[in-house]
C-alpha cells in the first residue's frame, strides 16, 4: 500500500480536499502508476457540479494525465515498471465486438457500458479517513498513484513530456480526432466549431490539419479569440454580437451553412445552433461536448430528412491503446502543438484555484503537476 496526496471531492458543489488516501497495490490484469502530470478538463468539473452520469461520491476525479509505471499485477505484459503511460478513460479490450470491429473505438468496458466507479472487480484501491472513495473513469489522475486495468493504459515514447502530453489522454485527441477521424473534414471545406474551450480549440487545429479553407469559431467569449486565430480560424463570431440566431448568420457568411459543424460545449440550445449551421442536405455535425446527465434536446426533424448527418464522437474516433502512443509520436514529431492549449502550470496543491481560471473562462487547459 502506498500512502499518497490526492484531491478527493466528498460530496457534489464541495471544493475539492486535498487528503492522504491509501492506495492498494494492483490486482492481476491491473496497472499502479505515478502520476507525473494532470489536466484540467470540463468533463471534471460536470463530476464536481455532480451532473457527470453514474457517478458516487466521494470520488477522486481527473481522467487527463500522464505518468510512469510503479508496478504490475499477474499478467500484465504491455507495460513494465519505469515506462511512461498515459491512463486512458476510454479503454480498449481489445476482445469485444466494438473493439473487434476496425471502423469502431467503442469498447464495451466504456463508462457509457460498464460503470467505472469501481475496478472491474467491484472494489475501490483507494482509502481514506477508513473510507472507501471511488474511481473516476477507471483513471482519477487527481492522486499521486492510481490503479487501472491493463487495457485501459497506452505506453508512451519514452522521450515525451509527460507534462505536455497529458493532453492527449483526452482534449486534445477528442477535438483533434473529432475533425479528422469523425468529420473527416476536407480539403478546401468550410467547418464551424461552437465552443472555444480546450476540445473545441483542438478541432480548429484539426480543421487546420485536415487542410478546411475557412474554419468559423463561435463562442460568447471575445477573450478566446486570439488562440482560436493562432491555432487556424479564419472568422471568430460572438453569438450576443448579433440579433438573429447565429445559425442564421453562420448560413449568410457561407451561402448554405458551413459543410462541418462541431459542438464542443455540451449545451442543448448550442447543439441545436451548430446542427443548423451545417448545411441541409451534406452537412455533418459532429457532438464532442458532455451535456449535463439527464439532459434532453428536442429538434426539428426537418433538420435532418433533408440530409444532414448528427455525429457524436467518444474520444475523436481514435482506438485508444492503439493510437495515443502514435499520437505521441506525431507530437514529438512536431506534426502539431498541443502546446498551445496550455494556458497555466499550477502546482498540485492547486488544484481548486485551477477550476476557478476554468470557471471564470481565463484558461484553456491548466496543468497541475505532482
Amino acid at each position: 500500500v502506498i500512502r499518497c496526496r490526492a484531491a478527493v471531492a466528498w460530496a457534489p458543489g464541495k471544493p475539492l480536499s486535498i487528503e492522504e488516501v491509501d492506495v492498494a497495490p494492483p490486482k492481476a490484469g491491473e496497472v499502479r502508476i505515478k502520476l507525473v502530470a494532470t489536466g484540467i478538463c470540463r468533463t471534471d468539473d460536470h463530476l464536481l457540479q455532480g451532473c457527470f452520469p453514474n457517478t458516487e461520491f466521494p470520488v477522486i476525479p481527473g481522467h487527463e494525465g500522464a505518468g510512469i509505471v510503479e508496478s504490475v499485477g499477474e499478467g500484465v505484459t504491455s507495460v513494465k515498471p519505469g515506462d511512461k503511460v498515459i491512463p486512458l478513460c476510454h479503454p480498449q479490450c481489445g476482445e469485444c465486438s466494438y473493439c473487434l470491429n476496425p471502423e469502431s473505438n467503442y469498447c464495451q468496458k466504456s463508462h457509457f457500458s460498464e460503470l467505472q466507479n469501481l475496478l472491474p472487480d467491484k472494489t475501490t484501491r483507494f482509502t481514506c479517513k477508513g473510507k472507501q472513495v471511488h474511481h473516476f473513469l477507471w483513471v482519477s489522475t487527481f492522486a499521486e498513484y492510481t490503479v487501472v486495468p491493463e487495457y485501459a493504459v497506452a505506453k508512451i515514447d519514452a522521450a515525451a513530456p509527460l507534462d505536455k502530453v497529458c493532453l492527449l489522454g483526452c482534449g486534445f485527441s477528442t477535438g483533434y480526432g473529432a475533425a479528422i477521424n469523425t468529420a473527416k473534414v476536407k480539403p478546401g471545406s468550410t467547418c464551424a466549431i461552437f465552443g472555444l474551450g480546450g476540445i473545441g480549440l483542438s478541432v480548429v487545429m484539426g480543421c487546420k490539419a485536415a487542410g478546411a479553407s475557412r474554419i468559423i469559431a463561435v463562442d460568447i467569449n471575445k477573450e478566446k479569440f486570439a488562440k482560436a486565430k493562432e491555432l487556424g480560424a479564419t472568422d471568430c463570431i460572438n453569438p450576443q454580437d448579433f440579433k438573429k440566431p447565429i445559425q442564421e448568420v453562420i448560413t449568410e457568411m457561407t451561402g448554405q451553412g458551413v459543410d462541418y459543424s462541431f459542438e464542443a460545449i455540451g449545451l442543448a440550445e448550442t447543439v441545436i445552433a451548430a446542427l443548423a449551421s451545417c448545411n441541409m442536405n451534406t452537412g455533418i455535425f459532429v457532438m464532442a461536448g458532455v451535456t449535463d446527465s439527464g439532459s434532453r434536446i428536442s429538434i426539428d426533424p426537418m433538420l435532418l430528412l433533408t440530409g444532414r448527418t448528427w455525429k457524436g464522437t467518444v474520444l475523436g474516433g481514435w482506438k485508444v491503446r492503439d493510437c495515443i502512443p502514435k499520437l505521441v509520436s506525431s507530437y514529438l514529431e512536431k506534426k502539431f502543438n498541443s502546446d498551445l492549449l496550455i494556458t497555466h502550470t499550477l502546482p498540485f496543491a492547486e488544484v481548486n484555484e485551477g477550476f476557478e481560471l476554468l470557471r471564470a473562462g481565463k484558461s484553456i487547459r491548466s496543468v497541475l503537476l505532482f
